[in-house]
C-alpha cells in the first residue's frame, strides 16, 4: 500500500501537468449511466445487508459513501463553467455528501459496536479504543497502543 501511495504522488503531478484542460469523451452516456448503475447496486446491496443485519453492510456502506463522494466530485468539476454547475453543487451539498457522511459514520459506528460486543464476550471490562486506534484483528503491535 505504501508503494501505491509513493507511485501515485508523481503520477498525479504528471497528470496535472500533462493532461489537456478539455477532452471530448466517447461513450459519455454509457460512462455516466454505468457509474450511476454501480452506485445504485452499491446502495441497494447496502440497504439489503443492513435490513438483514449482516456484517457485510460495513464495507457496503464504505463503498457507497466512496461512490457518492466520487459522484459529487465529477458532477461539480465537469459542470464548472456551465449553467448547470449550481445544480451540481446543490446536489453535492444537499444530497450526495450528506449521504456519504451518513453511510461512513454508520459504518464506523457498526465497527465500534462490533468491537464492544467482542470485548464483552471476552470478558474485558474496559471499553475498546476508538475505531481509529483499534488494532487490526485485535492484535496490538505494542503492549500499550491505546
Amino acid at each position: 500500500m505504501l508503494t501505491c501511495v509513493a507511485v501515485l504522488v508523481p503520477w498525479t503531478v504528471f497528470l496535472g501537468l500533462s493532461l489537456p484542460d478539455q477532452h471530448r469523451a466517447n461513450h459519455w452516456r454509457l460512462t455516466w449511466t454505468g457509474f450511476d448503475g454501480l452506485l445504485l447496486l452499491a446502495l441497494g446491496a447496502t440497504v439489503y445487508l443492513g435490513w438483514r443485519g449482516r456484517q457485510a453492510v460495513i464495507p457496503g456502506a464504505i463503498v457507497t459513501a466512496t461512490l457518492l463522494v466520487c459522484d459529487a466530485w465529477f458532477d461539480v468539476t465537469l459542470d464548472l463553467g456551465t449553467a448547470g454547475v449550481w445544480w451540481s453543487v446543490a446536489s453535492a451539498v444537499l444530497i450526495e455528501l450528506p449521504l456519504a457522511v451518513f453511510f461512513l459514520s454508520r459504518a464506523l459506528r457498526m465497527i465500534s459496536l462490533t468491537a464492544r460486543q467482542a470485548y464483552a464476550r471476552l470478558g474485558i471490562d474496559e471499553p475498546p479504543p476508538s475505531v481509529f486506534k483499534l488494532p487490526l484483528f485485535g492484535i496490538a503491535r505494542e503492549p500499550d497502543q491505546r
